[in-house]
């Protein structure tokens, strides 16, 4: 179920009416919410359903086991079966195919035949996402940075509807402490609630589906029938694209948690004004960063050790994050090209990056991040050739349209004005009179239905991983 559809906002107000109603009764509330939160699921596939119980039940019960192990060594052991049975179960439903499908080319080029077979496996929208959350939760338990839960708390935070399919991705740590107390309907943000889906449903809606439809989708597709002016066009059409869906659908997730009485981390933070890949990552996908950082980058040792040390763990990092995007080469060289530009600006950091004007650092790393989602956004090697070969043939600019031109410079120039006053506007819009914000936000909603074309909302970008 997508959140800008008919069929959202009708269940959305409809459970909303009755969360407010339940918040005080946290006996009546806590089950409703489960039971809401896995018809929003249902609506992908009511099979998916049985795997995220699975997922909950078999994490609660390691997280039992941690908390009753009577030695550190055996706290290990378990956490390390547990997240180990969670890896495995994510690989199986989103790897098992492109490592066989890989490894049967590999003995085909030898005469050889492939030894397992190709099974076609349906991936479960979300996986990465409430996977990884289960993951946070044994951990966690483990570190003492969270208790283990009722089984109806791990229910409600792997399941809870607005950060199931595509996060933020919330720590246990952080949500189950908001379980403790019934939520408290008067207390609830209303405006920056609704300010935050508004500001969602623009970003998706009216600038990343139009940027999507006119620009970024038909280059990708046939990148050999563009020449050089409409292909760089597109690439930053791309990372405009990309940032308004994946930051609409936070802006309207957090928004929806708001509304129901719950804080989640913020996941964007003006991404395109970083000027160095470090900056870039504490801006992008924030709690993904978080995650790698304190679950993978650090376990594995960080940048206690030599410098060689430090640059061997921010490669592995980045190239598992960017096989986490997807089962594909092309995620895979992402990562890896993130993670070089991690290295290169570690080494060079004190030499040359301090003495390099801010301005020419920003325009450097708008641009490498702008080439990365090229790579990103083609779907195989071959085509990410082909598109980076249009630019070097001349031909006419076909593309270039005066609402496509004020998309990408007001979506990147709003992220290079100063901070204070766009957040003293934030603060000033989100406490308007939330009935005038309820009608604002319903305006919003009519105006931006009547650019949606006949076929429909798309799925959000992140959906697929």
């Amino acid at each position: 179920m997508l959140f800008p559809t008919v069929e959202f906002a009708i269940f959305f107000p409809v459970v909303l009416a009755l969360s407010w109603l339940l918040m005080p009764r946290q006996k009546l509330w806590k089950p409703y919410i489960i039971i809401a939160s896995y018809v929003f699921y249902a609506a992908a596939n009511p099979k998916f359903c049985l795997l995220l119980a699975g997922i909950t039940l078999g994490n609660q019960a390691a997280a039992k086991l941690i908390a009753a192990a009577g030695t550190e060594r055996r706290r290990k052991w378990i956490t390390g079966v547990a997240v180990g049975l969670d890896l495995a179960l994510l690989g199986v439903f989103k790897y098992y195919a492109f490592f066989v499908q890989d490894w049967a080319d590999l003995l085909d080029s030898f005469h050889l035949g492939a030894p397992l077979p190709l099974l076609t496996i349906a991936l479960p929208i979300g996986v990465s996402f409430f996977t990884f959350q289960a993951i946070t939760y044994v951990v966690d338990v483990k570190r003492g940075d969270a208790e283990p839960a009722s089984t109806t708390d791990v229910a409600i935070y792997l399941s809870f509807f607005p950060h199931l399919v595509a996060g933020p991705i919330v720590r246990a740590s952080e949500f189950l402490p908001q379980l403790k107390a019934p939520r408290d309907p008067n207390k609830v943000a209303v405006g920056a609630g609704l300010a935050l889906v508004g500001l969602g449903v623009i970003k998706k809606v009216l600038i990343a589906d139009y940027l999507a439809r006119v620009l970024v989708d038909p280059v990708f597709a046939v990148p050999q029938a563009y020449a050089a002016p409409d292909a760089l066009l597109a690439a930053y059409g791309y990372a405009v694209q990309i940032y308004c869906d994946f930051s609409g659908y936070t802006d309207i997730a957090i928004g929806l948690a708001l509304l129901m009485g719950f804080i989640f981390p913020q996941n964007f933070n003006r991404p395109y004004r970083a000027t160095g890949f470090r900056d870039f990552w504490r801006r992008w996908h924030m709690t993904l960063s978080r995650f790698l950082r304190d679950y993978l980058y650090i376990p594995l040792g960080g940048s206690r050790g030599s410098r060689l040390f430090t640059y061997r763990n921010l490669m592995i990092t980045m190239i598992l994050g960017g096989l986490w995007h997807g089962a594909a080469w092309t995620f895979v060289l992402w990562g890896a090209f993130q993670g070089a530009a991690l290295v290169t600006e570690h080494a060079l950091d004190g030499r040359v990056g301090r003495r390099t004007p801010v301005w020419l650092r920003w325009f450097l790393t708008f641009n490498l991040v702008t080439f990365a989602w090229i790579l990103f956004r083609s779907q195989n090697l071959g085509l990410f050739w082909d598109y980076l070969g249009r630019f070097f043939v001349s031909g006419p600019a076909t593309l270039y349209t005066l609402p496509v031109l004020l998309a990408i410079i007001v979506v990147i120039g709003m992220q290079l004005l100063p901070e204070r006053p766009m957040e003293r506007l934030q603060v000033r819009l989100e406490q308007l009179n939330p009935a005038l914000l309820a009608v604002m936000l319903a305006a919003t909603i009519l105006v931006v239905g009547a650019t949606v074309p006949s076929q429909g909302v798309p799925p959000f970008i992140y959906f697929q991983f």
